[in-house]
């Protein structure tokens, strides 16, 4: 029996669970997708009720993305 295939929406969610995040740039090296394509991702996320905290960090053009919290649907 073959592992199921993890979507690449998938990889995003965990690199995000992370502690430390995963920066957009990281996103888009994992996937393979634009970054207009991962920023679709993170707003997919959103709509899906999982809280992404974005942080800036000082001295770099690069922001963090993490998420915080999630609400799944009950089911």
């Amino acid at each position: 029996m073959s592992k199921p295939k993890q979507t690449k929406t998938a990889k995003v969610t965990a690199m995000l669970q992370r502690p430390s995040g995963a920066t957009l740039e990281a996103i888009c090296k994992a996937t393979g997708w634009q970054p207009h394509s991962a920023r679709a991702a993170l707003s997919g996320l959103r709509k899906a009720n999982h809280q992404i905290e974005r942080i800036a960090k000082e001295g770099s053009a690069a922001s963090v993305y993490r998420i915080v919290s999630s609400t799944e649907a009950p089911s």
